[in-house]
């Protein structure tokens, strides 16, 4: 505990105990005094980002409202309507979880701020607004994004009965696009009124605020969001080799909580995901830039630099847009089938090209003048280039695992040909072994360039100029931010689609043909629909996969501007206690040890919220479905029972994890600041892995059952069957664990800043042991949520009960013990329920 004195903020020249209050009590320069060229000065370039800000909100609105015009027949509107009043219900009651969670953050900034700090309470309370602030806008464009994308799905369905493929790739990229842009001009827009309005003094303080809460949001909803959507989506699935009905069949009860949770986390949890990402990486490079550059006037200017390039990427996303719709418009008028993936791509490379010559334009401009030395200005360009290049190469790495047409797929169905499951399965761990391996040598070879970049004269500016390199190619990462989104938000649109289709029943409709010729002079193509929807889903899947390596990617290059953020306080300017940073320095050692057995309990905990909903949902479907002669569809009643079952299941998982998380970040940072440290960097490392391990593996699975289905019309095969069974792995795989892992990296490492803070002011003013202690206690109580996430989420049911129909269940109560209750309560009670309510 002796190290916890060697942090700079800790005392005074006169030993005794000033409390700064860390990052929050950073200083913003006068952004005024930096002058662009041209004359110009840097304040009014970021009041015309503001503007830009607002015209790329309306760019967002404008597509919502095109959608909504959209024709569409009655019969799908009404099932994408109630997936809507599903979607609505889950996101009211994770707001009030959310509003729960909150007070735990809340309590921890009052103690800190309002006791321990320097702070008034008029700072105190601005803090805590700009948490609700952040955490409010990830909830908001998680909401914004749910209604784009059901009013796209049933628009996206209805556009495949002409038979022409062009419609069904612009709806869902319009929808894509309408979010990506809302969601980035927002953050952009929040983020420029604080830089801008808010006094100097108090902005650190309301970005440090702000980035809690988004982190806090985006960690909710993405875990919530990937447990219910693996629990809905393998119930439905299962009821295929159950009773050997067709996919999305309306007599399955389990589908419209499928499509929820396409929705819920394939829609709501990227949204907050990207919200929170854009925002951290920024409030990370604002922290590094006050704290290790030394010139003012440098950090205005490059402050300035860095949201002029944001606000450039805004445009550039929508010029690039706009251009290949153009394109594909022009290549698919008259197509009758195509490549959905080709536009896609293409859409990823223009961005990234366009991208790259307005980050080198706008750096010319804004500091070609001031950091002239040693043209420094197109080496920061440069920088910032690898991280966009980065953006474009990694999904391209991706798709070779992911893709319809990649041989790892292909492998996988083969595999599958003999060898059934058992074979399908390991095929998938190769793609996702072999996927690691290769995105993580492109990222150390990128960010290897941007170290070698950074060794060329940065150091005349700043402090540790390779991890401003580092957070820079982040922020490159992010370059493409409205494009990302969007082709991430494609998946769950076309997805949506395909069941729509389904549950309509609209071929059933009495006259249908002859109404769709008379009123949207639609001669249909019944068959021909089905399969460009399912080839549309295909290349969803795909880039669905793109996205979550470039969004972890992020994740961890960011945290390592963030993580230095810390060694710096620790260090007094990186002056004293270097010591401490080595291997030789037992604890630091022991930090990197412990962040594996975190990532690996994480991954674990999640998938078995995901097994023991699903154990549910299925036992409730196979109850409850109606397959004799004349059913034609589940009632609603059941399908709502089935989204409630999953919303109690995620929220459940969710809690444990999240509390888990929480105390873990608490007890690691007061056991040793250097622990932590070493803990923030292995967390980092062994969850970039992880996650692109099980994203790729889960989409390979994935994709290879959309092959089978396909490209093999072999529905309803043994060879079928083993792809759903590999499909179904591979589901908590890819959008339960993997993309979870993300905003935990990001929230431990910036609620991390606080939490060392706390523990350094703590230790200053004498309290040691209290430290000591207190770490023991929040360990303890980080180990029960260990315990509970499987303890208390269990499958309580005996190994000889293989009839589920006449037995009797249990359920864990507080004590641990099983409690028996009957078939109708448990049916919709999750494990260990008793102990949260």
């Amino acid at each position: 505990m002796a190290a916890l004195a060697l942090t700079g903020c800790a005392s005074s020249g006169t030993g005794e105990a000033t409390i700064q209050g860390g990052e929050a009590s950073l200083v913003l320069p006068d952004l005024g005094t930096v002058t662009i060229m041209g004359g110009g000065s840097g304040r009014t370039l970021l009041l015309i980002g503001l503007l830009v800000c607002v015209l790329g909100i309306g760019f967002g609105f404008v597509g919502y409202q095109q959608l909504r015009r959209l024709p569409v027949h009655q019969t799908m509107r009404e099932v994408s309507e109630l997936i809507y009043s599903t979607c609505k219900t889950y996101l009211v009651q994770q707001g009030k979880f959310l509003l729960m969670l909150w007070v735990f953050i809340a309590a921890i900034i009052v103690v800190y701020y309002g006791f321990l700090a320097d702070f008034t309470w008029g700072r105190v309370a601005i803090v805590i607004a700009f948490s609700l602030v952040g955490m409010g806008g990830s909830y908001a464009v998680a909401w914004y994004g749910i209604r784009v994308n059901t009013f796209a799905n049933s628009r996206v369905a209805f556009a495949s009965l002409d038979g022409k493929p062009l419609e069904m790739h612009r709806i869902p990229m319009k929808s894509g696009m309408s979010i990506g842009m809302v969601l980035i001009s927002i953050e952009l827009l929040m983020m420029l009124i604080i830089l801008l309005f808010l006094p100097h003094d108090i902005a650190g303080a309301c970005f440090i605020g702000f980035a809690i809460g988004e982190s806090l949001g985006a960690s909710v909803l993405r875990i919530a969001g990937g447990i219910f959507t693996k629990i809905a989506d393998i119930g439905a699935d299962l009821m295929k080799i159950a009773f050997g009905i067709k996919e999305d069949d309306a007599r399955n009860p389990g589908v419209i909580a499928d499509c929820t949770g396409d929705n819920a986390g394939d829609s709501v949890g990227p949204s907050a995901d990207g919200f929170e990402t854009y925002g951290v990486t920024g409030v990370a490079l604002i922290t590094f830039v006050l704290l290790a550059v030394d010139d003012p006037a440098v950090q205005a200017s490059l402050l300035v630099w860095i949201f002029a390039v944001r606000v450039g990427m805004v445009i550039a996303a929508a010029l690039s847009y706009v251009a290949n719709d153009m394109w594909a418009k022009a290549h698919y008028a008259k197509a009758e089938r195509m490549n959905f993936e080709t536009p896609l791509s293409s859409l990823v490379w223009v961005t990234s090209a366009v991208c790259i010559a307005s980050t080198f334009l706008i750096t010319y401009v804004v500091i070609g003048e001031t950091l002239a030395d040693n043209g420094m200005w197109w080496k920061l360009a440069t920088i910032v280039s690898f991280g966009t290049v980065a953006g474009a190469v990694i999904p391209e790495l991706v798709k070779v695992f992911t893709s319809t047409h990649s041989k790892h797929v292909r492998e996988v169905v083969k595999s599958s040909r003999q060898g059934g499951a058992s074979l399908n399965i390991l095929s998938g761990l190769v793609a996702g072994n072999f996927s690691a391996y290769w995105l993580g040598m492109a990222i150390v070879g990128l960010m290897g360039g941007a170290f070698v970049m950074s060794e060329q004269g940065l150091d005349a500016l700043m402090i540790a100029p390779a991890v401003f390199a580092f957070g820079l190619v982040a922020f490159g990462f992010l370059c493409m931010g409205p494009v990302t989104i969007a082709v991430d938000s494609y998946g769950p649109v076309t997805d949506n689609a395909q069941s729509v289709y389904e549950l309509s029943l609209i071929e059933d409709v009495e006259g249908i043909e002859d109404e769709l010729k008379r009123e949207h002079g639609i001669d249909v193509q019944w068959d021909k629909a089905k399969q460009m929807l399912e080839e549309n889903d295909g290349a969803g899947n795909t880039f669905k996969a793109t996205a979550k390596p470039v969004l972890i990617g992020t994740a961890v290059v960011g945290a390592t501007t963030m993580i230095f953020s810390i060694i710096i306080s620790l260090t007094d300017g990186l002056t004293t206690g270097m010591e401490n940073l080595s291997l030789l320095h037992a604890p630091l050692l022991l930090g990197l040890i412990t962040g594996g057995a975190v990532i690996y309990w994480f991954t674990g905990a999640s998938i078995q919220a995901v097994t023991t909903g699903a154990y549910r949902a299925v036992e409730f479907i196979k109850n409850t479905i109606k397959l004799d002669a004349g059913a034609t569809k589940a009632s609603e009643a059941d399908s709502r029972k089935v989204v409630e079952i999953c919303t109690q299941y995620a929220q459940q998982g969710m809690l444990n994890m999240f509390l888990g998380v929480f105390f873990a970040t608490l007890a690691f940072a007061f056991v040793e600041p250097y622990f932590f440290i070493g803990y923030l960097i292995s967390i980092a490392v062994f969850g970039l892995y992880q996650a692109v391990f099980m994203a790729n593996a889960g989409g390979a699975w994935d994709n290879a059952k959309k092959i089978v289905e396909v490209d093999l019309h072999a529905k309803g095969t043994a060879l079928h069957e083993a792809s759903i069974v590999g499909d179904t792995v591979g589901d908590p795989y890819k959008d339960t664990s993997s993309v979870a892992l993300n905003p935990v990296i990001k929230f431990t490492t910036l609620f991390g800043l606080l939490a060392v803070d706390l523990a350094v002011s703590l230790v200053d003013q004498g309290m040691q042991t209290l430290v000591t202690v207190l770490a023991a206690v929040f360990f303890l109580v980080s180990v029960y949520f260990v315990h509970r996430s499987f303890y208390g989420m269990r499958i309580q049911t005996s190994l000889e009960d293989d009839s589920m129909d006449d037995q009797d269940h249990t359920l864990p109560t507080d004590d641990g013990t099983a409690s028996s209750v009957d078939r109708p309560a448990t049916a919709l009670e999750p494990a260990g329920a008793g102990e949260s309510r």
